[in-house]
């Protein structure tokens, strides 16, 4: 590497020369710093960048953390992930050394998050605290285990905020069907919230929907793919999880519903999304379909956790409502296991007659 002072512009210039991941030999530069101080400064920042040193900054470790997980993760999660990062992780640690935050700068951070109010008054929630934290907290032990950082910080400085609560909200079979009814003067949301419902299908699985996914004869939708708004764009992703792919067979009254909805749109292709609104839609119907039904107004999601729970309670295992759903069966067992009938009498009974 080297200063270099450009006389016709009274600026300073660096030029540095790196071998990349290939062994290919490799030279750049950076022209116009006020000061040969700060050409030196950005040098040593760029070595550092350069042999993965810990001596650099936040924000410097940032890009590496971002050039090695952002292709491994789905683009919608890498955005919540970033926009976490950019604005609420760089504005505070972005110029401290990685090996020189400690547990104490954590922890004044930590205070500084909440003590936060919006213009309403209002905190962050206890649950976005602990988001937040997850993703400080995962930059460090990306450095620990790749990067050869001694200890992660926020270790010491523990938690902020708490995990998601457990409690869920769910409509009963009675309640939905008083919804579905409110939801019949517009076709296209009362069948979105039919397959929601008699599929337990996720609400991007929902959006992502073709004609070519449903097998009419056979009774069966497979979901293969998920829709997502990004950066005021339609995506198509893959679903959720490996478990997520999976074929439904829908109960017949579905099977002629779907039918009756796909031959309403006119000029339809096999590949085209048969419903074309966005998930702001649906939250809109679901507040008026609510209203109007005078049940209470769950979340789009809790649909999902409605139909597993009626399931559950028509006496169904977690491992074929898993299998439906797109759910690990563990993940069902641990979620919903206030909802599975106790079998503690029937174990002692059998258990005194195992003993004669």
């Amino acid at each position: 590497m080297g200063v270099y002072k450009d006389d016709k512009t009274n600026t300073w210039r660096v030029i540095y020369r790196y071998t990349d991941w290939t062994g290919e030999q490799k030279q750049s530069s950076r022209r116009g710093f006020a000061s040969k101080h700060e050409a030196q400064a950005w040098e040593r920042e760029q070595m550092n960048k350069i042999t993965a040193d810990l001596d650099m900054t936040f924000a410097s470790f940032v890009e590496h953390y971002t050039e090695d997980l952002k292709t491994r993760l789905k683009e919608n999660t890498w955005s919540t992930k970033d926009h976490i990062i950019r604005t609420k992780l760089i504005p505070y640690f972005g110029k401290l050394k990685m090996c020189a935050v400690t547990p104490q700068i954590v922890m004044t951070w930590q205070n500084e998050m909440l003590r936060f109010r919006d213009k309403d008054g209002k905190p962050y929630s206890p649950v976005y605290l602990r988001t937040v934290q997850n993703q400080l907290t995962a930059i460090f032990n990306h450095a620990m285990k790749y990067y050869n950082l001694r200890e992660n910080p926020c270790r010491k400085a523990g938690p902020l905020g708490k995990k998601k609560s457990r409690e869920m909200l769910f409509w009963t079979k009675e309640e939905y069907l008083k919804f579905a009814d409110a939801m019949m003067d517009k076709p296209k949301s009362f069948y979105a919230f039919e397959l929601l419902y008699w599929c337990g299908m996720r609400e991007g699985e929902l959006l992502a929907l073709t004609p070519s996914d449903f097998d009419l004869e056979k009774g069966t939708v497979t979901i293969s793919k998920s829709y997502q708004r990004i950066h005021g764009e339609d995506k198509i992703t893959t679903p959720k999880t490996e478990k997520s792919n999976r074929t439904i067979t829908m109960p017949d009254f579905l099977t002629e519903e779907v039918e009756e909805y796909i031959d309403s749109l006119e000029g339809i292709g096999k590949k085209d999304r048969i419903f074309t609104f966005t998930k702001d839609y649906l939250h809109h119907e679901m507040n008026r379909g609510a209203k109007q039904a005078g049940v209470k107004r769950i979340r789009i999601h809790d649909i999902r956790h409605s139909a597993i729970s009626l399931l559950i309670d028509m006496g169904f295992s977690a491992i074929a409502i898993a299998d439906r759903v797109g759910h690990e069966s563990i993940d069902i067992t641990y979620n919903y296991a206030h909802l599975f009938p106790s079998k503690q009498t029937e174990m002692a009974a059998r258990l005194n007659m195992e003993r004669g």
